[in-house]
């Protein structure tokens, strides 16, 4: 019996789909979660993201690994279908799960590992990436959906840090 194909595991939010319209929502206090996940439907595709994903599904089983809340399964399905995402597994963060994303994705990859090969994760995240390196695992930092160049709009910043805040002390994608 032949071995399963090797699994590549690939986050969402600023890897296939760009957030920036919608970070304003978790930028102040209070944060509005509900108008920020609901935007997602919205979301324009990062081509860069989308070649990623269909280069790895042509080796790996492709595992999509998300900190977006269950209840946004629906949407996010859509979304992939609408945008021809590759099929995959989709696992997105059980309800009122609010570790950092750097705990909860690591522990997930784990999970995945003890019964396949782990051979890939392509995630935006530097906690996440850092984390998931120091357990061994092989990673593609995307850097794709982050702004080059914020001398020409020093707002964009802040905006990325309020997703960072959000993955790490909201624990919230």
């Amino acid at each position: 019996m032949p071995e399963p194909r090797a699994v590549a595991v690939v986050d969402i939010d600023g890897v296939l789909a760009d957030v920036t319209h919608r970070l304003h929502h978790v930028a102040k206090r209070p944060k509005n979660w509900d108008a920020f996940f609901a935007a997602a439907v919205d979301d324009p595709l990062l081509p860069e993201g989308l070649a990623v994903a269909r280069e790895l599904a042509e080796r790996y089983d492709v595992t999509y690994l998300s900190g977006r809340p269950e209840h946004c399964r629906r949407d996010t399905e859509k979304w992939f279908s609408t945008h021809g995402i590759p099929a995959g597994e989709l696992l997105l963060r059980r309800p009122n799960d609010r570790r950092p994303a750097r705990i909860t994705k690591v522990e997930i990859l784990k999970r995945i590992a003890a019964t396949r090969r782990v051979a890939l994760l392509v995630d935006d995240d530097f906690e996440v990436c850092s984390a998931a390196r120091a357990q061994g695992f092989t990673v593609l930092e995307a850097t794709w959906g982050k702004p080059s160049n914020t001398q020409d709009d020093p707002g964009q910043i802040g905006l990325f840090d309020a997703l960072s805040d959000a993955q790490e002390r909201d624990g919230r994608t």
